[in-house]
């Protein structure tokens, strides 16, 4: 859905990092393992993809936060894939699966569950944005819990103050 906004145009502007991926490319297709089991998408696996971040600001980077985030599913709110927090400021980079460090937490996405929803793009609505962030963060741990929503997460991270952020983006349709 080419028209709708990238949503993070609409936060205050920060210094950007380096995100890179051996399991997705930007602007490309999501490959198979990525797409999304629990909603039925053939040869899906909701397998979260590896990701490598590098370039942040160092010297006042205490943390990280991971998110995937659907702007174009068929909801006045989007749809967040994946959420994870507190991720250490020593950490750089998640594994294929997803396996959290130690300290790291993660929340429910928009499917219920905890951990990565892949891509699920309706039939017919054609192609969707897969928008995944990391966003280097100046506090260690954010005042929220593992019940708390995606939305409160990013409301966290507005309040305590983002340093800089990458992207990576995937796309996926049927």
């Amino acid at each position: 859905m080419s028209g709708a906004p990238n949503p993070y145009d609409f936060l205050p502007a920060a210094p950007t990092f380096a995100l890179a991926s051996s399991d997705i490319k930007e602007g490309e297709t999501m490959p198979s393992r990525q797409l999304s089991k629990a909603f039925g998408v053939e040869g899906g696996e909701d397998e979260a993809p590896a990701l490598e971040w590098s370039g942040f600001p160092k010297d006042t980077t205490k943390s990280f936060v991971v998110t995937c985030y659907d702007p174009d599913a068929p909801t006045v709110s989007g749809f967040w894939h994946w959420v994870v927090y507190d991720i250490p400021a020593t950490v750089t980079s998640l594994p294929t699966g997803g396996a959290l460090p130690e300290g790291a937490k993660t929340l429910k996405n928009d499917a219920g569950f905890s951990g990565f929803c892949g891509a699920a793009a309706p039939p017919g609505h054609g192609k969707h944005r897969y928008i995944f962030c990391v966003s280097a963060l100046p506090v260690e741990t954010l005042p929220i819990d593992e019940n708390t929503s995606p939305s409160v997460c990013g409301f966290n991270m507005f309040v305590k103050g983002v340093l800089a952020r990458a992207f990576l983006t995937s796309t996926y349709g049927r």
